[in-house]
């Protein structure tokens, strides 16, 4: 641009220059094949330039070559030259977008590792790829992964084991239909490897160990097909909430969150299943031994049924007989859940009440009718050996026996239950 300002200060002074200077500041472009992206500017700049210069000068000054050496020429030329540098330099900086790849270069420029291609094929695929990818939106979606086609969403899992190696398809050689849970302690090890025994190859045996100790189980056979979760003084509610999303447990069809301290000689998981499907129960429990840690009536085995869904209780307990713990009522010591009951009881564990008190008064909210679909399977019982061994991992304090503290702890997360589920119903009724 330096050039432009030159002519024109010719034009302004052309009894001072010669042709020989205007022919000389001519030169420059011929180094455009070297210097093609910074040329071109330049090109443009000297030819809108030429256009400043008068016919005068052609006639006035052809044939000169001495230049007039009076002090305001002086002035004008050192003014005009460095006005020129600075009014070049801000019109090159304006108009980048001469670049050199798209007026030079016929095709791209090839990635780093990868092997050149033309660029006009190359450079429509990638932008009609781009396009596509922009354009998928699937509401339907699980929330966070509305950008993918639905076909390539994996939105449920289980807790099947795979090999390292091989083909994938080929890894499991039977599919577990059923999940079993026992949160243990190794105090009770005896007892869960009798629990054990009475489930299948049906089902996914899950230990959740709060103790810490895991590979003290390593005795048993079946351990090294079960799957070891481990966090200390850690509630089966609390695991059920961080581990058995229902996306997670999808896969199985009924779903058993039960204590470690049953006595299960007189029950058998297979004809449990039967009778459950047999009656249409969603959420249920095997009948509890009437002699022994009986608190409900609810769940008191009946000898002469295979299952029952109502009780009598004291008086005064039950305000109507369908409602709990007359009716859609069990225990959270050895409840079992088919899948779409488990839905909606999972979303009900609250994450901070690990012990889940009160929660079995609420479980008919999670089926319709409730007094119908939940109930105790009389034929298939347990015991309830009321081991407290999860309960004597509490904290001695003021002289208290550790599950002393827990127990309180139990019954303040009762009320603190019930009165957020108060809250909860004013809350949805207060905003219809």
């Amino acid at each position: 641009m330096l050039f432009c300002f030159f002519f024109f200060f010719g034009s302004q002074n052309r009894d001072s220059y010669s042709v020989d200077s205007v022919t000389s500041l001519r030169v420059a472009p011929s180094y455009h094949s070297s210097l093609a992206n910074d040329w071109v500017i330049l090109d443009c700049s000297f030819a809108l330039c030429g256009l400043l210069v008068d016919e005068s000068i052609m006639k006035n000054n052809f044939g000169r070559s001495t230049i007039s050496k009076k002090p305001n020429d002086t002035v004008k030329l050192l003014v005009t030259t460095f006005m020129g540098i600075v009014f070049g330099f801000t019109i090159g900086i304006t108009f980048p977008i001469l670049s050199l790849n798209k007026i030079y270069h016929p095709v791209d420029i090839a990635p780093v590792g990868k092997k050149f291609s033309p660029g006009v094929e190359n450079n429509s695929s990638s932008a009609q790829s781009l396009k596509h990818l922009s354009q998928i939106w699937v509401p339907s979606n699980p929330r966070g992964a509305e950008t993918l086609p639905p076909d390539i969403v994996a939105s449920e899992s289980d807790f099947y084991l795979h090999r390292l190696w091989g083909n994938p398809s080929e890894d499991l050689t039977i599919r577990p239909k059923y999940l079993i849970t026992f949160t243990v302690g190794i105090s009770q090890k005896k007892n869960i490897d009798a629990a054990v025994k009475k489930f299948s190859e049906n089902f996914t045996i899950v230990l959740f160990h709060y103790d810490g100790k895991t590979s003290e189980w390593d005795e048993f056979e079946w351990s090294k097909r079960a799957v070891h979760v481990s966090a200390p003084k850690q509630t089966k509610w609390w695991y059920a909430k961080r581990f058995l999303h229902p996306d997670v447990v999808a896969a199985y069809e009924y779903v058993f969150i039960w204590d470690e301290d049953l006595g299960v000689e007189h029950f058998n998981a297979e004809e449990y299943i039967k009778l459950v499907k047999k009656h249409g129960l969603e959420i249920s429990q095997p009948g509890l031994e009437p002699k022994r840690g009986l608190v409900w009536q609810m769940t008191k085995r009946l000898g002469d049924k295979e299952v029952h869904r109502t009780a009598e209780e004291k008086s005064g307990w039950c305000s109507d007989p369908h409602l709990p713990p007359c009716a859609g009522f069990v225990e959270i010591m050895a409840p079992v859940f088919s899948r779409n009951a488990w839905r909606c009881v999972w979303y009900l564990i609250q994450n901070d009440l690990i012990h889940g008190w009160g929660l079995d008064f609420a479980l008919q909210r999670c089926v319709e009718p409730a007094h119908q679909k939940i109930g105790v399977v009389d034929a298939q019982w347990i015991v309830h050996q009321t081991v407290p061994s999860l309960g004597n991992q509490g904290e001695a304090a003021d002289g208290q026996s550790p599950w002393r503290g827990v127990r309180e702890r139990c019954r303040r997360e009762w009320k603190m239950f019930q009165d957020r589920l108060k809250d909860a119903d004013k809350a949805y009724y207060k905003s219809i």
